[in-house]
């Protein structure tokens, strides 16, 4: 079975530029990036996901998986914001539950980015700038400096997007060739993975 994560990264990549021209003022509205959303940083993401599963590639499948559902959610904020189903109770909604979404992402992906740094340091730096885009995003939510979160989270979607692609590219040409076409940079190594024995045996 094909490695899909190059997909997977690609759509990442995709979604991520889309969003990025929106929030650098590059374009206007999020209307036309919502399918973006859909089918490339949601579907891509998670069909990868579920080959990943299939092949018993732990990272790839959590990863692409989490990510994939995030930009579904996001997806459908857009389309609930925009009307598409119809009038908004503002008095039932509160856009700042995004920004808590964004919070509890954030969690979620400083523990990804331990796991990334292992994997090589493309990788690495994409969750690094995630974790910059995710507070951002939060922050300028909750209306607290938006200005400077609002530019801090377009400039550090661009950093994904544009390192997204690289990843995707070294994966597929890699892959292809099979032999290093495009590095993607050592593991750190600071972390040394034990055996699914002593995994299992520390759950109990």
């Amino acid at each position: 079975m094909s490695d899909p994560t190059a997909l997977g990264v690609f759509g990442l990549a995709m979604v991520t530029f889309v969003a990025a021209s929106a929030k650098l003022h590059w374009t206007n509205g999020v209307t036309f990036i919502v399918p973006w959303a859909i089918f490339l940083g949601s579907a891509a993401q998670i069909w990868a996901s579920t080959i990943d599963f299939k092949k018993n590639n732990y990272f790839g499948a959590i990863v692409l998986g989490a990510y994939g559902l995030f930009w579904m959610a996001v997806a459908m904020h857009w389309a609930i914001s925009l009307g598409w189903f119809g009038a908004i109770d503002m008095s039932k909604a509160d856009p700042r539950q995004f920004g808590v979404a964004c919070v509890g992402y954030t969690i979620f992906s400083l523990f990804i980015m331990v796991a990334a740094f292992e994997a090589n340091k493309v990788f690495g730096a994409i969750l690094l700038l995630i974790n910059v885009l995710l507070p951002s995003l939060a922050l300028a939510s909750f209306g607290i400096n938006p200005a400077l979160f609002g530019d801090l989270a377009a400039w550090s979607e661009l950093g994904i997007s544009l390192l997204g692609f690289y990843a995707a590219g070294a994966v597929f040409l890699n892959s292809f060739f099979g032999r290093v076409i495009l590095p993607l940079g050592a593991p750190l190594g600071l972390i040394k993975k034990g055996s699914a024995q002593a995994i299992a045996a520390a759950a109990k």
